[in-house]
């Protein structure tokens, strides 16, 4: 079976990461061109939209807190500097030197009784100390029994994560925005488990006996900590940025279908109609009312002769001539007009008929 570690990971990395990041930023300015040039406007972020980007907030927090190293558990062999083959008395005096009381604790010297053989020890850097002081039924001969031990701890950050992608995802929390994502992230969020399980699973435990410093030690587990919080981390900010965009329209904007278009069209429609409707009941208010009837007569009278004034003046006549000389047709102008008179005439009657 072939394993994978992270320096393999890392190798893979430099080498595939020159040809796939140009690619991935071509089609994502490509997309975006898209949604530029679609029809569908740039819109503000949907209410809905924001409690998906909090539920996956909090969880990108929390998976970035639980990487640090302050939330890791100790490393014996770190904090005392000792080698893997260092004897077990001389382990444990240095690590009881620097506990509190200068004594072992009962979890110690559980570990201590452990950590007997040089199997033991590396299964520790593989596993963590939780697993090699808890475990009732692993033994060194059998590696995978330290790992179906291991495996619920390994898991429940996991399930917790796919928890956290179905919730932003669902359409009770997020509508339509976030359910076209559901799929993605949770095959996303399947496969971060699958690879967690698989590199633990296969890890050469043993590699750490050809080490001769304690710094050279390869921390396995440790390692494997902040690299399972920051991948999940990671993965809610892409989601969340990939939410964000799609629900605003600024990439990967999908039309309104036909349904969706005649709603709105029937929406805007009735709108105009009331205006039409109220702009008709204020006219025929002024038209019914003596005093309003005169101010309309007068407007309309001192505006004609200011007009009159404005466009006998030659300068405002040569200017227009100018302006708009050989690129308006009056006869056209004339007939639109005539033809819009006549539809607004046609609505009106229609309106007192009904």
């Amino acid at each position: 079976m072939v394993t994978i570690n992270l320096s393999t990971l890392q190798t893979l990395l430099f080498t595939v990461g020159p040809f796939l990041i140009p690619r991935l930023l071509s089609y994502y300015r490509s997309q975006r061109a898209a949604a530029q040039s679609s029809p569908v406007p740039i819109q503000a972020t949907p209410r809905q939209v924001f409690r998906s980007l909090n539920v996956l907030f909090i969880s990108a927090f929390i998976a970035l807190i639980s990487s640090l190293p302050y939330f890791s558990p100790e490393n014996i062999f770190a904090i005392t500097s000792s080698r893997l083959q260092t004897p077990n008395d001389v382990l444990f005096t240095r690590l009881g030197l620097m506990r509190p009381s200068t004594t072992l604790t009962d979890s110690d010297q559980r570990l201590k009784l452990r950590l007997a053989s040089l199997d033991a020890r590396c299964l520790y850097f593989t596993y963590g100390p939780d697993v090699l002081t808890n475990c009732p039924f692993c033994i060194s001969d059998e590696p995978n029994t330290y790992f179906y031990y291991a495996l619920p701890s390994l898991l429940i950050p996991h399930l917790l994560h796919l928890f956290a992608l179905g919730l932003a995802t669902s359409s009770a929390v997020s509508g339509k925005h976030g359910s076209r994502w559901r799929t993605s992230a949770m095959m996303l969020g399947t496969a971060f488990a699958l690879i967690d399980c698989y590199w633990v699973g296969t890890h050469d435990s043993k590699a750490n006996t050809r080490v001769p410093r304690p710094e050279d030690l390869d921390l396995f587990h440790w390692h494997m900590r902040t690299l399972r919080g920051l991948s999940i981390c990671v993965a809610d900010a892409t989601l969340a940025l990939l939410l964000w965009a799609a629900s605003t329209n600024r990439i990967f904007a999908v039309p309104p279908n036909t349904a969706e278009r005649m709603e709105a069209a029937m929406k805007v429609l009735e709108s105009m109609r009331g205006r039409l409707g109220a702009v008709g009941i204020v006219r025929n208010v002024a038209a019914r009312d003596k005093g309003l009837r005169q101010r309309g007569d007068a407007y309309w009278a001192r505006e004609g002769r200011v007009m009159e004034e404005v466009m006998a003046d030659r300068e405002v006549v040569d200017g227009m001539r100018n302006a708009l000389g050989g690129r308006i047709s009056v006869s056209k102008v004339e007939e639109e007009a005539r033809k819009y008179a006549d539809a607004i005439v046609v609505w009106q009657e229609g309106e007192e008929g009904g």
